[in-house]
């Protein structure tokens, strides 16, 4: 049975961009690594796009976090550095909250021997769409290495390890 990775959100808004923070752009060369290995094993690659549109100051998230970011087709909605390249041909889910819908659906679909997730933000998107797969996939294994996903916040991104451990995902260390 086929294993899935899932890149969550690296977008540039979130490495260097409006929400970017230190430290983001170093998990580039680690996921760029993850997806040539799943590629080259044959394994499924899929991608989640934070997507809003011109109104995100007046959607829930954009009133909670009055920062725009991942506007639909600005620089800033586009994947980052080697990451990006890698992804090119790989199935994308836009999304405008921190779970994907469609993932979630596209998940309920398949059947994976395990589900890998890297990506930011840790303890918001990541968390969401953990969750996500293990609901749709409780006797998959859910793994998140702890190397390929970080947080602005190191404490936030600590405690969302544990919480994950905590519903049964296999973290990496």
């Amino acid at each position: 049975m086929k294993r899935l990775l899932i890149v969550v959100d690296y977008q540039k808004d979130f490495v260097d961009g409006a929400l970017g923070f230190a430290g983001a752009e170093r998990l580039d060369d680690i996921i760029a690594a993850k997806v040539a290995a799943y590629q080259q094993a044959g394994d499924d690659v899929v991608l989640t796009l934070d997507t809003h549109g011109a109104n995100y100051l007046q959607t829930q998230e954009g009133r909670n976090l009055p920062v725009p970011h991942c506007i639909r087709g600005s620089e800033g909605w586009r994947l980052y550095g080697q990451t990006g390249r890698a992804l090119e041909d790989s199935r994308a889910f836009e999304k405008p909250a921190f779970g994907s819908c469609a993932l979630f659906e596209y998940l309920c679909e398949q059947r994976y021997a395990s589900i890998e997730l890297c990506g930011l933000v840790s303890n918001i998107c990541v968390l969401a769409n953990a969750v996500l797969a293990k609901t749709a996939q409780p006797e998959a294994e859910i793994i998140v290495d702890s190397r390929a996903t970080a947080s602005f916040d190191a404490g936030l991104h600590a405690a969302t390890l544990r919480v994950l451990a905590g519903l049964q995902v296999k973290i990496l260390p």
